[in-house]
């Protein structure tokens, strides 16, 4: 029997936040969701590890992002 955390970000590497976020919405509407100069300048996932690693009001932001998405795709 497996338990799975109701934490949705239980698990996940901030990597594996970053490349799924920029999947499903691309670069231009995460830096619309979320704007720092990481998504919005010649983005990759690396600079924005670098960032999101040592900014926690951005990390915030982009890690509830993550949560929302992942709830709203339960939902359905």
């Amino acid at each position: 029997m497996t338990h799975s955390s109701p934490d949705p970000l239980h698990g996940v590497t901030l990597q594996q936040v970053v490349e799924r976020l920029a999947g499903h919405y691309g670069w231009e509407e995460l830096a619309r969701r979320v704007p720092v100069r990481c998504f919005q300048n010649d983005p990759s996932v690396s600079s924005c590890l670098k960032f999101l690693r040592r900014t926690p009001w951005a990390r915030a932001k982009v890690e509830a992002l993550y949560v929302a998405l992942v709830r709203d795709e339960r939902e359905t």
